[in-house]
C-alpha cells in the first residue's frame, strides 16, 4: 500500500505495521518519515536498531537475511533498516528482498530507505514485494506554487504566521523565492524565524531581514518556468545558476531539448495526430504534458522555426563562437533565448510581423 508522506502519522497512530518503505529524493522530508517510523517502533518497545547500508554489488545479502531471524541479544524487539542509496539492490538483492518479505515477524519491524524511483523499479518485483508486505511512503518534492502554503504550514506549527490577505503573500512569496530548491535550508530558515521572534504575527519586514537568500536552481525546474511563462522567475533562476557555476552549455541543451519537443509536437498535430497521443510518443509526462497542451496549439509553425534558430545561434555562443546581433556573454544569449521562448508561448500565434518586432526587443 502506497501513501503519501503527509498521511504517515495518521498510520502510525493506528498501529505498527512490519515493514516500512520510504522512497525519495528530497532529504528533509525522507528524513522526517524515517524518524517518525524510528519513534513509533521505540515506543512499541524495538529499543535495538541495526542499519544495514547496501553499499554495492558485494553486499552480503545472506547476513540480513540471518540478521533479521536471529534472537536479540538486548531487546526482544528491533528495528533493522535497509538503506539502498542507488534504488537497485541488483539481481541477488532482489531474490533477498522478496524472501526477507516472506519472512517478516513480530518482534521486528524494517524500515526500507530509498531515492527518488522510476516506473520501470517501482513494477519490480522486489519493489512489488515491499508494497505488499507493508507500507509504502512516497516522498514527492514540494514544487514552487505549493512551497509558501508549506511556509504557512511549518510557522504554524511553531505558533507563527504572517499577515493576513495581500501583505502576508507577499510576504510568503518572498520566503519562498528565497529557499526555492532547497527544503533543508528552508526549514532552518523557518526554525530560525523561531528563535529570532516570539509566536504570532511576523510581519515583511522580520522575515525580509532574518531569511538568507538560499535558494537552489536546476536547469529541469528552469524548463519548467520557461514553458510556463513566469518572466521573473526565469530571470532569477538563470542569475541563480550563472552563480552557483553550471554549465552554460547544460543550460542551453535543456532549453533547446525543449524546443526541439515543441517542434515535433507542432509537426504531428499538423500532420492530423491528436496532441494526447504525440505527447505519450514524445514521452512528455507530468508537469511538462500540461505546460505543452497548452503550448502546442499556440503556436504557429514560423515562430517554431524562429525559435529552432536562435537556438542554433545561442549554441555557437556558449561554445565560444560569435554571432551578429547576438550578446557576446553566454550567459546573456542565453537569458535572450529563454525570454524569446516565454514571449512566444504568451504571445501565441500572432501575426508573423508584430510578433517578430517584439521579438527584437528581446536582449
Amino acid at each position: 500500500m502506497q501513501i503519501r508522506a503527509d498521511q504517515l502519522h495518521g498510520h502510525l497512530e493506528r498501529g505498527l505495521r512490519p515493514l516500512y518503505t520510504v522512497y525519495g529524493d528530497e532529504p528533509l522530508l525522507v528524513q522526517e518519515a524515517c524518524d517518525a517510523v524510528r519513534a513509533a517502533a521505540r515506543a512499541a518497545g524495538h529499543t535495538e536498531r541495526q542499519v544495514h547500508t547496501v553499499a554495492g554489488a558485494h553486499f552480503d545479502w545472506s547476513g540480513l537475511l540471518g540478521a533479521a531471524q536471529a534472537l536479540s541479544l538486548f531487546a526482544d524487539r528491533r528495528l533493522i533498516e535497509i538503506h539502498i542509496p542507488g534504488g537497485k539492490p541488483g539481481k541477488d538483492g532482489s531474490e533477498a528482498l522478496q524472501r526477507y518479505c516472506e519472512q517478516l515477524g513480530e518482534d521486528v519491524v524494517t524500515l526500507v530507505v530509498l531515492p527518488r524511483l522510476d516506473k520501470a523499479t517501482q513494477s519490480s518485483g522486489w519493489f512489488s514485494a515491499l508494497d505488499a508486505a507493508g507500507l509504502v511512503v512516497r516522498v514527492e518534492p514540494v514544487e514552487r506554487k505549493a512551497l509558501p502554503q508549506w511556509i504557512a504550514q511549518r510557522l504554524a506549527v511553531q505558533g507563527q504566521r504572517v499577515q493576513a490577505g495581500e501583505a502576508g503573500q507577499r510576504t510568503l512569496a518572498f520566503f519562498a523565492d528565497r529557499v526555492e530548491g532547497n527544503l533543508l535550508a528552508a526549514h532552518q530558515e523557518i526554525q530560525k524565524l523561531g528563535l529570532l521572534y516570539p509566536p504570532g504575527e511576523l510581519s515583511f519586514e522580520q522575515v525580509e531581514a532574518a531569511v538568507l537568500n538560499v535558494a537552489r536552481y536546476d536547469v529541469f525546474k528552469l524548463s519548467e518556468a520557461v514553458l510556463a511563462g513566469q518572466t521573473p522567475r526565469v530571470l532569477r533562476m538563470l542569475e541563480g545558476l550563472e552563480a552557483e557555476g553550471e554549465a552554460p552549455v547544460l543550460v542551453h541543451w535543456t532549453l533547446t531539448e525543449d524546443i526541439r519537443t515543441l517542434k515535433r509536437l507542432h509537426d504531428a498535430v499538423a500532420a492530423g495526430k491528436p496532441l494526447a497521443m504525440a505527447l505519450r510518443e514524445q514521452r512528455v509526462w507530468g508537469v511538462k504534458e500540461k505546460l505543452c497542451e497548452r503550448a502546442v496549439p499556440r503556436l504557429a509553425a514560423w515562430q517554431v522555426a524562429g525559435l529552432l534558430d536562435a537556438a542554433q545561434c545561442c549554441d555557437g555562443i556558449v561554445k565560444g563562437l560569435k554571432h551578429p546581433d547576438w550578446p557576446l556573454d553566454p550567459w546573456a544569449a542565453l537569458r535572450r533565448l529563454a525570454l524569446m521562448v516565454v514571449e512566444t508561448l504568451q504571445f501565441g500565434p500572432a501575426e508573423p510581423a508584430a510578433s517578430r518586432r517584439r521579438l527584437a526587443l528581446v536582449a
